[in-house]
């Protein structure tokens, strides 16, 4: 007998149970802290609504949200939250074709990675699916 444990499929569902809650959890927490970075440096600015300003560049980029990140802009880390969140139903998609693949259930597992393709090709291009 083998001593590598199986996998269930409940196995699999249970993980990705925590995948999702940790994911929504860290993302809300990254996104709190970034918006009480920013109330703290911020909330006491008064605000003028005669000329729009928008949300400044170094956020529209990855390596402009690291930079922000590191030099503590409370609005880089607010948008890697979003990111982090966003990220979570990516993740819980490439651990979907995991199992599938330990399950040897290969219909599935293209099917799966197809949605993924689907949505990394709308994520980079701007068009829905």
């Amino acid at each position: 007998m083998s001593n590598v444990k199986q996998f269930k499929d409940t196995d699999i569902q249970l993980a990705i149970g925590w995948i999702l809650r940790l994911g929504v959890i860290i993302s809300m927490s990254v996104v709190f802290i970034g918006g009480c970075l920013y109330i703290y440096r911020h909330g006491y600015s008064i605000a003028n609504y005669h000329e729009f300003k928008g949300v400044p560049n170094f956020v529209h980029t990855p390596a402009g949200i690291w930079h922000g990140i590191l030099t503590g802009h409370g609005q880089a880390i607010i948008q890697a939250g979003i990111l982090l969140l966003v990220a979570t139903p990516v993740l819980r998609i490439l651990f979907s074709a995991f199992g599938f693949l330990l399950e040897k259930d290969y219909l599935y597992v293209g099917i799966t990675l197809l949605v993924l393709a689907i949505i990394i090709i709308s994520a980079l291009t701007g068009h829905g699916g």
